[in-house]
């Protein structure tokens, strides 16, 4: 941190004040982006008040602080004023539940169809095959006894004529269909206070993104997350096929970014 010598006086803009000290420091944008690990535009966006470029009011306040404290400012007094001035809350849309009725309708809409297809191959096979069944078919043993075969009978006439006096019948019974497998949760997100969050698929969609409070609780499918954004990481507990998750290798500042691989191992997003 920066000695206080060269934080200037009150007054201005929270950008133009932490202008002046960084010049007053003899830093340039590139250096304090190295201290804070912090993307250089973002850092020009904080001196310009341009707050609306960096994102949500979570992410504003961290990185105000974060520069001010770096410079040696005091810029408390003004930070949620700030924040809530130039930032409107996020609305919050989900893409991901479904109502419980739309669930059941799908379901019987399925089975409805299930049964329908079945009649229309069951039913025409039954009626052209109605006329030829006999309720006094004999069922013939295709065994020759041996006595036949000792009094010098051929082993293939009797069998063979058995064939031809009694007809064949196959079941047209359709075979039960396989149980759909159960999609399984590789990824749960439960939210035990306020974040930000933002949920990216694997086709670049956002899934989820806005703000999350205690008691929230998001899970998606294998395959379907590449990217977490979590703004209070302290707040979300992280589940990766039902083991717990140590965010700590993917966060800074209380923010964690991770990435989804195709075998559902986590890795950090580089800058």
């Amino acid at each position: 941190m920066l000695s206080n010598e060269v934080a200037p006086d009150g007054g201005g803009s929270c950008g133009a004040r932490l202008k002046l000290a960084r010049e007053r420091a003899g830093l340039s944008h590139a250096d304090v982006s190295a201290r804070l690990k912090m993307p250089t535009r973002v850092v020009q966006a904080l001196e310009e008040d341009d707050l609306q470029r960096i994102g949500a009011p979570v992410f504003v306040r961290g990185q105000l602080r974060s520069y001010a404290r770096l410079l040696g400012v005091d810029l408390e007094p003004e930070l949620d004023r700030v924040a809530v001035a130039q930032l409107a809350p996020s609305q919050l849309v989900s893409h991901t539940h479904t109502p419980r009725y739309r669930r059941v309708f799908e379901q019987a809409t399925r089975r409805a169809i299930y049964i329908v297809l079945t009649a229309a191959i069951a039913v025409p096979v039954w009626l052209a095959t109605r006329p030829h069944l006999d309720s006094n078919l004999a069922v013939q043993s295709l065994d020759v006894p041996a006595s036949a075969l000792s009094a010098g009978a051929t082993p293939s006439t009797e069998p063979a004529a058995a064939a031809q006096r009694t007809p064949l019948i196959a079941s047209m019974a359709p075979l039960p269909a396989a149980p759909a497998a159960q999609a399984q949760t590789a990824l749960s997100l439960n939210f035990t206070g306020d974040s930000w969050v933002q949920v990216y698929a694997t086709d670049g969609s956002t899934l989820e993104q806005g703000l999350l409070g205690a008691g929230e609780r998001r899970n998606y499918a294998a395959g379907e997350v590449a990217r977490v954004v979590l703004g209070n990481s302290s707040a979300v507990e992280v589940q990766q096929a039902g083991q717990p998750v140590d965010l700590a290798p993917f966060s800074r500042a209380n923010v964690a970014r991770f990435t989804l691989s195709s075998d559902g191992s986590l890795a950090p997003v580089s800058d």
